[in-house]
This record gives structure tokens, sequence and C-alpha cells, in this order.
């Protein structure tokens, strides 16, 4: 079974570096390996010292590397969803989609349809993403569940909708309703959206790994980012602490350096006590071309089993308990004051900070509501108990 590692982090903490390292050290034993860049500040090519072009190229035995281009995969690997989107746009308004450039979410989607393709095709054991900074990680990650959900609500009123409103629709608004044959795309669409939400939450398949620096700002982000990825219930399995500086410079500067960086590595080793931690030096010179990279790989990953399938959290679970049931979700580092919990009907809503996630609930529990929730260890636990109006 292929595998997918996701490399995330703070911009500047050095993560395109980390996942190069990676996908250096899974060639060199013998693995088909892809490393890929979703960030549109690309940089690959930068590291490896090539222009890359729109697909992937060989860089050395068994590595490609690869810099997405989503308008490209979008008009050269799913020209036929943009093509009811062009006849949308240019019955409404005589726009061009191409002259409108990429939508909202759209660089999104398409970036991670083309992973999932690759992913399927079986070419590579192994693929390496080095994705964009952080905010913008976790924008692509959840884009698959936020969208289906949408769709899921929205669908039925939308056949409706194409049965009653087709034959006027044109007249009257001057758009064009999506035919039947439309509707079976969209349909599609929602069924890989689906299957893209399972390829990455799947523990024997996907692993998200963090890279930090030893800084405050940097910290504090990685603890918000760790907390948010649980909160949609992805498998982080490992914390890289980059750039720390040797301890026998002597050097009054670096030396109240170093005393900062070692609170915040403490700091960090507490807050992730459940992950590996890889520790990474600060190197003498920039980590650029193969031969740099690979000092990462001799000082760091040469004695490790940084490609083992570790799975360091369990999915979300619904339990039943004397009373009700039990949701049960991990937050790590989270703070209890900033967790907001509330029923909207077949879903229960949390609120982390500033990022909000739908869970809708199984059917057995149609009939049960919220009734308190306890915040305890890194896990929140929500109780769900018969509302009086479903008493039997």
């Amino acid at each position: 079974m292929s595998r997918i590692y996701i490399f995330t982090g703070k911009g500047g903490v050095g993560k395109s570096s980390v996942a190069a390292a990676h996908a250096v050290k899974s060639a060199a034993e013998g693995k088909k390996t892809l490393l890929v860049s979703t960030d549109m500040a690309h940089n690959l090519g930068d590291i490896f010292e090539r222009k890359l072009g729109k697909e992937a190229e060989n860089m050395l035995p068994d590595l490609d590397v690869y810099e997405i281009d989503p308008e490209y995969v979008m008009e050269n690997d799913f020209s036929d969803i943009m093509k009811y989107l062009g006849n949308l746009l240019s019955e409404t308004g005589n726009y061009d989609l191409q002259d409108m450039g990429m939508m909202p979410g759209m660089e999104e989607l398409f970036s991670l349809l083309k992973i999932a393709d690759i992913y399927r095709s079986e070419r590579y054991e192994r693929i390496i993403l080095d994705c964009a900074p952080t905010g913008e990680t976790l924008a692509l990650l959840k884009f698959p569940e936020l969208l289906s959900w949408y769709m899921e609500k929205l669908f039925p009123i939308g056949k409706v909708g194409v049965r009653i409103l087709a034959p006027i629709s044109k007249l009257a608004f001057k758009v064009e309703m999506p035919n039947k044959n439309a509707m079976n795309d969209i349909e599609k669409m929602y069924l890989k959206l689906i299957e893209l939400q399972e390829l990455l939450k799947d523990r024997d398949i996907t692993s998200i790994r963090i890279v930090t620096t030893p800084e405050k700002m940097v910290v504090e982000e990685t603890k918000r980012s760790y907390m948010y990825l649980n909160l949609y219930n992805f498998n982080v399995d490992g914390l890289y602490i980059n750039r720390i500086l040797p301890e026998d410079i002597d050097n009054d500067f670096f030396n109240q350096w170093i005393m900062i960086q070692r609170e915040y590595i403490t700091c960090l080793k507490e807050s992730f006590s459940a992950l590996p931690i890889y520790e990474i030096p600060w190197y003498d010179e920039e980590l650029r071309g193969v031969e740099n990279i690979r000092r990462i790989v001799d000082d760091v990953l040469s004695e490790k089993e940084v490609f083992a399938n570790k799975i360091i959290t369990e999915r979300e679970s619904f339990k039943q308990i004397e009373t009700g049931y039990q949701l049960e979700v991990f937050l790590p580092c989270a703070d209890k004051s900033s967790i907001e919990l509330y029923q909207a009907a077949a879903d229960i809503v949390i609120k982390a900070g500033n990022f909000k996630r739908n869970i809708p609930l199984p059917n057995i529990l149609r009939k049960y509501e919220a009734a308190g929730a306890k915040f305890e260890e890194g896990k929140l636990r929500i109780l769900f108990e018969k509302g009086s109006d479903h008493d039997d």
C-alpha cells in the first residue's frame, strides 16, 4: 500500500527542506518516491537547484519532484468539471472562466484531486507533500469535508430545483440550470470528495508531520495547529524542531539565544510528549542542493524509523454509556475557554479558536440531545441523552 506524508508548519520554519530530506532518504531506500509541493510559492526547484516544469520530473534514482500548478491541473486533468462552470458563467454575464482566473477554493480542490489521482495510480510507494504554511494547509485538508457537507445538505434541493426550474430558468433568469448529466457529474464530484476525505483521514495511509522552530510565536502556532488538525481528525505522527543552535558556541550573544531555545524546546517536548520528536541542528550554510539536504538525513533521519506507520490518536468515537451516548474528540493543547459547542439539527458543531467543524450525528442519535460536555486531559467528551420529546 502506498503512503502519504504531509509536512506543514508556520512559514519560514524550513518544512520544504525537511520534506526534501525525507524524499531523498526514501529514494535511497529504493522506494519509488514523489515529492510534491502544493505551496503556490514553490521552492523545491530552488532546493534542488533546478527549474521545474508543470509535470513531475525525475531528480534522483527513484525520486520524482512535482510542483503542482492548480490552474494547469484544472485545465488538463479536470476539464469536464470546468465545462459546466464555464457554461454557467457565460450564461449569467458573458464571463470567460479563463479571464476570471481561479475561483475561491478551487486551488485546494484541484490540488487534492490531483494528489488522490496520483495515489490511485499506484506509481509511487511514497508520496511526500510539502504544503503551504499552516493556515493554508488546514484550509486544504478540511476542504473536502467542508464542501461535501454542503453538497450533502443541498443535493435534494438541487435535484428538485432542476426538475421544476430547468424549463423556465433560461428564459426567466438567463441562467442555465444543470441538466441531468451535469447533476451526475456533480454527484461524481461528491463521491470523489468522500473518497478524498477518507484517504486523508485513513491512518494506515496518511501521516501529517509538523515542522517548527524553538521560538515563542512559532511554538504557540504549532500548538494551535496540532489542536486544529486533531479537531478535524487527522493523524499527526511527528514533530520536527528545526534550527537548534549548538550548545558549544562560545559567544555571549548566542548563549542568550541558546537559553531561549532550550526553554521552548522543553515546552515543545512537554506539549507533544505523545509524538516522536526529531531535533534538527542549525547548519552553517544554506540547505540547497542534494548533498546539503543529505546532511539532515545523516544527522537526524539515518537511524530512525521515520516512515513507520504510527497511529498516535484514535478517531473521534461514539460510545454507549449508562445515561445515553458519548462523543469523544481529541483536542490537545486546546484552551477550554476557547471551545464552543452547540447542536444544529442533525449535527454537533464544535468551534475551537478560529476553526469550526460540523460533525454529523449517526441516525441512532437523532432522538438524542446534547446534555453536557467535559474537557479533560485534552479530550472533549460530549454527552447525549434522549430528549423529552422522544421518550418511549
